[in-house]
């Protein structure tokens, strides 16, 4: 696996002019915030050796370099899902790879479905720690050069940048709200059953990413920050028949708020 990654790395360094310091991943219809980058390489998937493809619509497929907020960032513009017959360590190997071209940081974005009956459509969610019903990506034989074999998972999302988002978000005016997210399998939407359970053990918000690349980010010692746009509701009275088109709809007119923090957090780091 280190020599895939370390292939990989090798690969993409041809094609960049400087070090990245920040990794950002994007979720679903939240790719627009690639406009605020000032571009200066974007590699298709396709093209970069031993990555995956994304298949879900709403995910371009390309890592972007380039500036935002005054910093060297790289994003992923669409990530990968168990759901889409990936294994885990196909779904959090771009992670890996940013961090070895020398993220110090990662921040990512999901859309997701909230179950806390305070939450409407459009909100935007702090993740204050997650639940994660997918398979670890860590199973298996431990690389020692990514961390320790059992790592501490107390604090999975930094207590530091997610204090510095409510500032930035409070300055700009933007209203967040702050929850647990739990990360499934998809590719269903979720019953309402099991919306009703979700909430039972402590969610807020329920989708289909983030948690296994925070552990794998936590594993290799980055700092996260993540946000989840509320893109349809599994509430009691509220729950409607829900389509991808229109998760990739309500996520679009919401990401620009964003954006917006994202930006000004990263220029602030």
């Amino acid at each position: 696996m280190l020599e895939i990654i370390k292939d990989t790395v090798s690969y993409i360094k041809t094609h960049i002019q400087v070090e990245p310091e920040i990794g950002i991943v994007l979720g679903t219809g939240l790719g627009g915030l690639v406009k605020e980058i000032d571009i200066h390489t974007s590699l298709s998937y396709e093209k970069i050796p031993n990555f995956p493809i994304s298949t879900v619509e709403g995910h371009s497929g390309k890592l972007i370099f380039g500036k935002l907020g005054g910093k060297n960032v790289v994003a992923m513009q669409g990530r990968f899902h168990y759901y889409e017959g990936y294994d885990m360590n196909q779904v959090v190997f771009p992670i890996r790879v940013m961090k070895y071209l020398g993220i110090k940081t990662l921040f990512l974005s999901n859309a997701s479905g909230g179950v806390n009956p305070d939450f409407e459509i459009g909100d935007l969610m702090i993740i204050t720690d997650h639940i994660c019903l997918v398979p670890n990506p860590l199973i298996g034989k431990n690389e020692p050069e990514f961390g320790t074999r059992f790592p501490d998972m107390s604090e999975a999302y930094d207590k530091n940048l997610i204090a510095k988002a409510k500032q930035v978000a409070q300055n700009l005016g933007i209203k967040v709200t702050q929850g647990v997210y739990t990360a499934t399998s998809g590719p269903t939407f979720e019953t309402p059953s099991e919306y009703k359970y979700f909430r039972i053990i402590g969610s807020d918000t329920v989708g289909m990413s983030t948690a296994p690349e925070v552990i794998t980010a936590r594993h290799l010692g980055l700092p996260c920050f993540a946000m989840s746009i509320i893109t349809d509701l599994g509430v009691p009275g509220k729950i409607v028949e829900v389509t991808h088109e229109e998760v990739q709809k309500v996520a679009a007119t919401a990401e620009s708020k964003m954006t917006q923090i994202f930006k000004q957090m990263i220029a602030e780091i």
